[in-house]
């Protein structure tokens, strides 16, 4: 599988990986690549995606 890392990641060990197949979406830590791994369906991962954006978090 060939990993990337996300493009929002700065310098250092907390970056979120991603990698796809046809029909999944992988995400990883990568201070542990081996670690636990949460995979998701395209639309899934869409809607995780929106539900962030919409957050608190976002100014």
């Amino acid at each position: 599988m060939n990993w990337q890392k996300s493009s929002y990641c700065s310098e250092g060990n907390s970056c979120v990986h991603v990698a796809t197949t046809t029909e999944t979406i992988h995400l990883t830590e990568s201070s542990d690549p081996t670690g636990a791994i949460l995979k998701a369906t395209p639309a899934t991962f869409e809607a995780l995606l929106a539900t962030l954006k919409k957050g608190p978090h976002r100014g």
